[in-house]
């Protein structure tokens, strides 16, 4: 059997430090479980542009191509706000989406047992919450043309973006939805604005349609998007696998990770089209951000990224077993007590992204033997 390839994308700011402790896991995984994995890492984002003139160049982009998975972790900075777009860090999640075809986002929101107070919402509305929102990721109006600032006369200009769906990209999306809802509690919601966008009744239709072709056991409702996101801060837990485009997926998927209490825990995955062999691209990536103001402090919580890595042993490797090991580490060490500052909520003792790091790993000791 090969070896498993992971192109690893540390990024910038706290996405070194928070790829360090995965390294780690990775490391202890290889001298104890008796697997192995093809390690590549690389720059990306301001890291590389600063060194290679772009904010992903050429060569690392065929590498992900040519790798069964990748771990990326996180670009950006005030540094490079004066970037010519094209390059700039965001960039080159942009390029890895639409290169690898990375369709379908996963962005799990969960509320373990340990956390559950450091919600702002009330305990009883959160406690026990697990909702998936499946987002739709290389199409939408991120990617639609025309778009572009012109000038109209000497007094005024005019921004353009384009908002273009086909039925193909939304059946795909949709049956991920469909899919990962049948593995859970069998509910899709899926959200448009389809009372004032083309789109979003384009959207609603052709998700109904689907549904009753190859889905009626699943159930679904539609529901607007601007409705959802208020029902997400009202009562969370009516809702299972939300399924949503690419900008409202954005804004509903970040609404959906402050009802866990904090970014620092949430992990995403970004999946791409089955191939024959029945693999599929796929990029793993923490939600929160580069956080410059604390890189290089040691005071980032790596805890998103290391369940970025559950994902990836879960649904690019079936590594099931080993998926569930890490994740239930992760769970002892919060309820031990354990806190970075993100989510200290009264904690006695603040600890640092290695020391999380390290303690991770030594629940992994305690539950494997080992």
């Amino acid at each position: 059997m090969s070896n498993k390839k992971i192109l690893i994308l540390p990024g910038d700011g706290i996405g070194n430090e928070v790829m360090a402790e995965v390294l780690k896991i990775i490391d202890w995984m290889e001298k104890t479980k008796s697997m192995s994995f093809d390690i590549s890492e690389r720059l990306v984002g301001g890291a590389a542009y600063d060194k290679e003139g772009n904010s992903i160049s050429d060569e690392t982009m065929q590498i992900a191509l040519d790798s069964d998975a990748v771990l990326f972790g996180a670009v950006g900075g005030s540094k490079w706000d004066n970037v010519e777009r094209e390059k700039r860090p965001e960039a080159a999640l942009l390029r890895l989406r639409k290169d690898l075809d990375l369709f379908a986002n996963l962005r799990p929101a969960v509320v373990l047992d340990a956390l559950a107070e450091s919600s702002t919402l009330k305990l009883d509305l959160v406690k026990g919450l697990d909702i998936l929102i499946v987002r739709e990721l290389t199409s939408g109006v991120y990617f639609g043309q025309p778009r572009g600032i012109s000038k109209i006369s000497d007094t005024e200009s005019k921004a353009i973006d384009t908002q273009v769906y086909t039925t193909s990209e939304i059946e795909r999306v949709s049956r991920v939805a469909f899919d990962l809802a049948k593995l859970r509690r069998n509910k899709v919601s899926s959200a448009e604005k389809s009372n004032v966008m083309e789109t979003g009744l384009f959207w609603r239709n052709i998700v109904t349609d689907l549904h009753k072709k190859e889905y009626a056991s699943v159930n679904l409702e539609h529901i607007l998007a601007d409705n959802c996101a208020m029902q997400l801060v009202r009562y969370p837990k009516q809702f299972d696998v939300i399924l949503t485009d690419n900008l409202f997926g954005d804004l509903l998927s970040d609404t959906a990770a402050m009802l866990t209490g904090s970014l620092g825990m949430l992990p995403s995955a970004s999946l791409g089209p089955l191939k024959e062999n029945g693999s599929r691209a796929a990029m793993y990536e923490p939600v929160h951000g580069s956080a410059p103001d604390i890189a290089g402090q040691s005071k980032a919580n790596p805890l998103a990224m290391v369940m970025s890595f559950a994902m990836m042993l879960k649904y690019s490797f079936d590594m099931q077993e080993d998926s569930k090991l890490v994740e239930k580490a992760v769970q002892n060490v919060l309820l031990k007590g354990l806190r970075t500052a993100d989510i200290k909520d009264g904690a006695k003792k603040i600890i640092s992204t290695k020391e999380m790091g390290d303690a991770v790993i030594q629940e992994l000791k305690i539950l494997s033997g080992n």
